[in-house]
């Protein structure tokens, strides 16, 4: 079982208290089953976590907009699943949306995720988006280290020269500067 799954079979069945429910959806076959647990009215948040990580990692489109949620939650644990999920769904709107949540100052506790998804999918709004995020995160006493950083790994591992500028000034911040000296060794030099 793949590990991502495991943990979060684990942990959905602690918060439904092992509930027949659970184990029905956590081994049903029918998607129409699971992506009505989506729209159901009253449905607990750990139901429709699950089946919209089962959705995501079956490619069914269903349950995208979810998982953008869930990509978006307070909860550590939800963006991980969901990020996990969302990468391989497969739907073409992910990278915008991931792009959208890695951006949005308002929401930047929470954009840890969004940025990790991002480096991940490799999709053309990856690198602007990566570039913008760090960029905010180089001001003075930024509270949001962890976001910063990767953002420099994800820069580093897309290799694309347009993050050279914002990966230099990284390399002023102590907390940055040796991913930043990685991350730029990953891009090739200029001709």
């Amino acid at each position: 079982m793949d590990e991502e799954l495991r943990s979060l079979t684990e942990r959905l069945r602690q918060e439904s208290g092992a509930s027949a429910v659970y184990e029905r959806l956590a081994e049903t076959k029918d998607l129409d089953e699971l992506a009505a647990v989506l729209t159901e009215p009253g449905q607990p948040l750990w139901a429709r976590e699950l089946a919209a990580f089962r959705l995501g990692v079956a490619g069914d489109s269903r349950a995208f907009e979810a998982l953008v949620l869930l990509l978006n939650h307070r909860d550590p644990q939800r963006c991980a699943s969901a990020a996990h999920a969302l990468a391989r769904l497969g739907d073409p709107r992910t990278a915008r949306a991931a792009a959208a949540l890695a951006t949005n100052e308002l929401r930047v506790a929470y954009a840890l995720h969004p940025v990790r998804l991002l480096a991940e999918l490799r999709a053309p709004e990856s690198v602007p988006a990566l570039i913008t995020t760090l960029e905010r995160r180089l001001r003075p006493h930024d509270p949001y280290r962890r976001v910063a950083l990767a953002c420099v790994e994800g820069l580093g591992a897309l290799g694309d020269a347009r993050a050279r500028p914002v990966l230099n000034e990284a390399l002023a911040h102590p907390a940055l500067a040796e991913a930043a000296v990685h991350a730029l060794a990953r891009i090739p030099s200029p001709r």
